[in-house]
């Protein structure tokens, strides 16, 4: 079997599906899989679980950079056919560094930014539902009343990061790094019960919603 024949069967899908459906079977697997769906004290369960999350994570991310490789050579085929005396056309680099950008009431929902740059750009109101940022960077950026439902932010960075009035409902939060972040006002909670999955995160110095910070 071939390395890319096995990313697909990680998804549970057939080789040449869309990306769109590589993106379907991911989230479906990451749900199933999640940490949070086992019980607690079932060491074993949760170690497969974490494998599991490592796998389907590495899959998707594989077949999106394959995906983004076939495009760009599909597109500098096509411009060197029909100009062949000037140079093909690169389009930009898959990773932009976007430190500082301002994207403030941007509406990025479903945007898959996962291991960019963002660090201390302003998200500030931004619609960030539904979108993957895995292994983000967003230190000191500014996301405060930004909408993060449901938003995949597996690994990011997010130390010293602004989250003050953000709505945090269905996140995932898992393995970020949120030490000195400032949560004041953000919604994670719906009564006592956390709807944020913060398994394995670091939150040392963070604010949190009532003001109190995190030892």
């Amino acid at each position: 079997m071939s390395e890319l024949e096995q990313y697909y069967r990680i998804l549970d899908l057939e080789p040449g599906a869309t990306f769109e459906e590589v993106t379907q079977a991911y989230k479906d697997l990451a749900f199933v899989w999640h940490p949070d769906r086992l019980p607690k004290d079932n060491t074993r369960l949760q170690e497969k679980a974490q494998k599991k999350l490592q796998e389907i994570n590495e899959a998707r991310e594989k077949l999106r950079l394959l995906k983004m490789r076939y495009q760009t050579l599909q597109y500098s085929a096509a411009s060197t056919q029909k100009k062949p005396t000037q140079k093909s056309y690169q389009p930009p680099h898959p990773n932009p560094d976007l430190s500082g950008k301002d994207f403030s009431r941007a509406n990025l929902q479903g945007k898959d930014l996962s291991g960019r740059n963002l660090s201390h750009a302003n998200l500030s109101g931004a619609n960030l539902s539904d979108a993957f940022m895995h292994k983000v960077n967003l230190k000191g950026a500014n996301l405060s009343e930004a909408n993060l439902f449901r938003a995949n932010l597996l690994l990011a960075d997010l130390r010293e990061a602004n989250l003050r009035c953000a709505n945090l409902i269905g996140a995932d939060l898992s393995g970020a790094d949120l030490r000195g972040a400032n949560f004041m006002g953000a919604r994670m909670k719906s009564g006592d019960r956390l709807l944020v999955k913060l398994v394995g995160a670091n939150l040392a110095g963070a604010i949190m919603p009532d003001g109190k910070i995190y030892e």
